[in-house]
This record gives C-alpha cells, sequence and structure tokens, in this order.
C-alpha cells in the first residue's frame, strides 16, 4: 500500500481529482470509527449531531471488523457512542422512509443487514462490551442487548418506541424482552416505556451500573486486561450499587396481571376496569399507538418466547418486510421525524378494524431467496 503522503501526491497530479475533491476527503468524518489496542478492538459510533442513528453504512463497517477481530481472537470488543447525549438511538428509518416512498429498496436491505448483525452480536465468542452511556433505544438496543456485557449508567435512557412510528421492537426484541421478569417485557414493548439509568440493570436489561464519569477509566483498565476472566473481574470493580426501588416495582403486579391477556383488546379491557391513574395513563399511551403495532407486537413478542435468537431474527425480518408494505410505518415516521406533526392517522385506526388476517400477513414467509439467513 503507498504511504498516505505518496497517495495524497498521486492525487494531487491526477486531472480527475479537483481540490475541492481533495478537501472533501481529507475533512469527511467517519460514521464509525475502528480501533485495535492492545489485542482489543474498540468500536465508536460516530454521528452524534443525529445521536448515532445506525445506518447502513455502518452496519457495513462494523460487520467486518466484528468477524474480523473473533477471527484474531482478541480479548474483548468494546462498543460505544461519540459524544455524552447517545450510544444509538435507534435505526436510520427517516432515511429508510424517504426512500421507500419513491419506490426504493433500502429498508430490504438495511433490515436484512442490521438483524444479521444482531445474531451476529448475540452468538459472539469473546466478551462484547456495550457502554449504553445516554440514549438507547431501537437500532442501539441491537447493538448492545445481545453483547455478553452492557454497562449503563445515570445518563442511560432505554426504550423500544416502535408502535409509536408503526412498526414493533425488533433488532431481535421478540426475542431478549419476552425473557424479562413476568410481562414487562411485553410492557415496553407495547407502550415504549423510557427506563433510565440504573432501572436499566434493575430490569436486567444491562449487566452493570456504574457513573458516566468513570466510563472513561473503565475503558482504559479494560484495554489492559489479557484475558477475559480479567474483562468480567473489571466490569465487577466498576460496578456500583444501586439500591433504589425499581421505577415500575409498584406497578409489577398490575402489569404482569393486565399484560398477561390473550388480546390487545383485553389488555385495554383490563387497564379500564382498574381505573388507577397508572391504568389511565397507561391507556392513553396505548391509543396513541398504531393498532395494527400493537398487535403485530404482542403476537411475535409472545411467539419469540419458544424461539431461539436466531429464528426469532428471521420471523422479524418477514414482519419488518410486511411493514414496508404497509401504511401505518411511512405515517408513523412522517408524522414523528419528518413532518412532525405528532399526528399520525392510522390505517385501520382502531383495533377492531385489526383483523387477524392483517396480522397474519405480516408473518407471511419469503421466498427462500429472499429470507434472512444466518451464515454472514
Amino acid at each position: 500500500m503507498l504511504p498516505i503522503s505518496l497517495f495524497i501526491t498521486n492525487l494531487t497530479k491526477s486531472p480527475k481529482v479537483s481540490s475541492v475533491t481533495l478537501r472533501k476527503m481529507s475533512t469527511e468524518v467517519p460514521d464509525v470509527i475502528l480501533e485495535e489496542i492492545n489485542n482489543k478492538g474498540i468500536i465508536t459510533l460516530n454521528r452524534p449531531k443525529v445521536l448515532n442513528a445506525l445506518n447502513l453504512s455502518m452496519v457495513k463497517k462494523i460487520v467486518p471488523a466484528l468477524k474480523k477481530w473473533e477471527k484474531d481472537g482478541k480479548i474483548c470488543v468494546i462498543i460505544k457512542g461519540a459524544g455524552e447525549k447517545s450510544f444509538c438511538a435507534g435505526g436510520d428509518v427517516k432515511n429508510i422512509v424517504l426512500d421507500g416512498m419513491k419506490g426504493g429498496k433500502l429498508g430490504h436491505e438495511f433490515f436484512r443487514e442490521e438483524y444479521a448483525m444482531n445474531g451476529l452480536i448475540g452468538n459472539y465468542s469473546i466478551p462484547y462490551v456495550a457502554f449504553i452511556d445516554g440514549i438507547v433505544m431501537g437500532g442501539g438496543v441491537g447493538l448492545s442487548v445481545h453483547g455478553k456485557y452492557r454497562v449503563a449508567t445515570e445518563r442511560s435512557l432505554f426504550a423500544m418506541p416502535e408502535t409509536q412510528i408503526g412498526l414493533f421492537p425488533d433488532v431481535g426484541g421478540s426475542y431478549f424482552l419476552p425473557r424479562l421478569k413476568g410481562k414487562l417485557g411485553l410492557y415496553l414493548a407495547l407502550t415504549g416505556e423510557r427506563l433510565k439509568g440504573a432501572d436499566l440493570m434493575k430490569a436486567k436489561i444491562a449487566t452493570h451500573f456504574t457513573t458516566s464519569d468513570k466510563l472513561h477509566d473503565l475503558e482504559k483498565t479494560l484495554l489492559s486486561c489479557s484475558t477475559a476472566v480479567e474483562v468480567e473481574k473489571t466490569l465487577d470493580h466498576f460496578n456500583v450499587e444501586d439500591n433504589k426501588p425499581f421505577l415500575l416495582e409498584p406497578f409489577i403486579n398490575k402489569i404482569d396481571s393486565h399484560f398477561s391477556a390473550n388480546t390487545v383488546e383485553e389488555i385495554f379491557n383490563r387497564l379500564e376496569k382498574d381505573g388507577s391513574d397508572w391504568a389511565m395513563k397507561t391507556l392513553e399511551t396505548l391509543r396513541k399507538m398504531s393498532p395494527t403495532s400493537l398487535k403485530v407486537t404482542h403476537k411475535i413478542i409472545n411467539e419469540g418466547a419458544k424461539l431461539t435468537l436466531a429464528e426469532a431474527l428471521q420471523v422479524e425480518y418477514r414482519v419488518a418486510i410486511g411493514c414496508l408494505s404497509q401504511h401505518d410505518f411511512y405515517e408513523g415516521v412522517r408524522a414523528l421525524l419528518i413532518d412532525k406533526d405528532q399526528k399520525p392517522k392510522w390505517k385501520p385506526s382502531t383495533l377492531e378494524e385489526v383483523t387477524d388476517d392483517i396480522v397474519s400477513r405480516h408473518f407471511n414467509r419469503l421466498s427462500e431467496d429472499k429470507e434472512l439467513k444466518h451464515k454472514l
């Protein structure tokens, strides 16, 4: 490979490359920074201005690096987000929808590559450490929750708010959410409820909790580890105990009772009969969501409890393709992220109008060449 100075000299001699092109090349900021330090791999999601939202370009850089580091036998991989606001606020669904409105297939490729990456992380053979400092939603959850270690801080803000945009809690959400205690996962999936700080560990979404001002020292110490055992001991050493009760603890029995209903309509009925402030606020939240998404989410979460991660991701890809052909996903993203009027017009507009057939169509098998394959 040519030295960088010689490479630039050759470029400047070429009549096809202008000085403007050179400036763009030299100032372009990478969306992902990949580093190898002391036999460790480090991934930095580097789009802080858009809260490190995950796009196809990022996925296509992360996956080869993960494969290489696993093959090389790295001691661990650390993934983090640039800036102080967000680990990763989700997938770049705005561009997926804008592309889809023009007849493009970006969504098909993005979901395929993203879900395959989630499966790779879930079966990773070396320690995978996610610093989920700041916002961790949607695609950011998929980048972290399937790894062996997830470190939350007081700035962590978790949610799976996909029913708000006519989608469903994907990126393996149908696998990990039903494995949370009781009906907590289904509750989080349907309502998009936010959890903060140490509550992520109490909910078993994070494995460790520390303060954000300790992350630099934690990373520095991890980079000095020489074995996987040392990695775990280091994480345990930096772990901070939080003795405050879990935010949702006062409502856990109600969540388990109401959200164990066989249908979304029955969940609504149980909340209405409850009549408490918590139940009424929960109902108010649910009524804002796409009725189709609520029913699709109810089905996929309940079915995901019986599937492996690989099987769950395969089903999710079918459902994602179904959403890409339906009105609500485009309308939800339009209302929240494009026009930002916060007034989606769902079709169908009521739970009663969302038939079993409408829900089932989302789960139809794809042709064999379009099914999600897990051998990356």
